[in-house]
């Protein structure tokens, strides 16, 4: 029945576009919906495709952008197939940056950074949870010889590949892949981060479930060599995700906060050198889990909104060289 009630359409209010954010979409919607993003202003945003998925799909990203000098934060959503309300994020965090330029484009961050927002990275297993499992977390390429589909996006990044917290066995919903970076969406992922290492100065990447601040390093105990820094953005995003809803984070290092994780993106992000590397894990606590109502995706909209003001202000601030700022 919960499952039932994700996909269900209900006479929710359309934004200003036309798109009903507090739904979940398919891959074929979220795809013409970046479409229409670009189309609706293609002075500030512009469609790219950054790879192609193994069962050939497009992988869409979103840039946001007034000028092409200006420091830029990735944003991706949907590393896991199951976690909807990852992409459905991605999709109202462009509504959100979109209306506010629109409405006083002068005091707009999008002046100072651009911002570019991939809504799906894992199209394939997305698309997969829509006709066949719910539930289904990997990606879905087919090796000879293997019995099994799939590997776990979030253990193929060349992160300490193939390390702990992530298995060898392609039947395992952590299955780190047959070599790093063997996913065509992966690696997608990774060579926009090398192709743009100069400008970025943030990575955020979106799942679910748990409410978790996370940064590197998953992949080992040990610290990153600028956890201050990491810790204090940490710190004040907390802080922001609560001012809405009183909604409860946790946050610190990924392996001392839930788990060891080798092969990650936020640690693939930061070693390769973008300052700022965060894995964020949206509502709930466990409740619902990878089910989350529909009538949860607006609120998750309004305080991860908030989250994401921090998250601006820090690529900001290490733009300007402030590394290390004291609260």
């Amino acid at each position: 029945m919960a499952i039932d009630d994700q996909v269900q359409t209900k006479s929710s209010p359309r934004a200003s576009d036309g798109y009903v954010y507090d739904q979940y979409h398919t891959y074929d919607d979220i795809n013409s919906w970046t479409f229409d993003r670009a189309n609706e202003n293609p002075s500030l945003v512009t469609r790219n495709v950054i790879g192609t998925s193994w069962e050939g799909r497009q992988i869409p990203m979103l840039t946001l952008q007034t000028a092409p000098d200006n420091p830029a934060i990735l944003v991706d959503c949907g590393f896991h197939a199951r976690e909807w309300i990852s992409p459905a994020f991605c999709q109202c965090y462009v509504r959100q940056l979109m209306d506010e330029y629109e409405s006083s484009s002068s005091t707009s961050v999008l002046n100072k950074l651009t911002i570019h927002v991939i809504p799906v990275v894992n199209v394939d297993g997305y698309q997969y949870t829509w006709t066949n499992d719910r539930l289904w977390r990997k990606t879905r390429s087919k090796r000879a010889g293997s019995v099994c589909y799939g590997v776990d996006p979030n253990r193929n990044c060349d992160a300490r590949w193939s390390g702990p917290g992530s298995s060898g066995s392609p039947c395992s919903e952590t299955y780190y892949g047959p070599e790093k970076e063997s996913e065509p969406e992966v690696y997608a992922v990774a060579e926009f981060i090398r192709n743009n290492i100069g400008s970025l100065k943030a990575y955020v990447t979106f799942h679910a479930y748990g409410q978790m601040i996370l940064y590197p390093y998953s992949y080992t105990t040990d610290l990153a060599a600028t956890n201050d820094n990491l810790d204090y953005y940490a710190v004040q995003a907390y802080q922001a995700v609560k001012s809405a809803y009183n909604t409860r984070y946790i946050y610190g290092p990924g392996a001392e906060t839930i788990y060891l994780a080798a092969g990650g993106s936020d640690d693939y992000a930061y070693d390769a050198g973008v300052p700022l590397s965060y894995t964020i894990e949206l509502r709930d606590k466990g409740k619902d889990g990878f089910i989350l109502p529909p009538d949860q995706i607006a609120p998750v909209c309004v305080e991860t909104f908030n989250l994401m003001k921090v998250m601006h202000q820090g690529a900001l601030d290490i733009d300007a060289g402030i590394i290390e700022p004291v609260q």
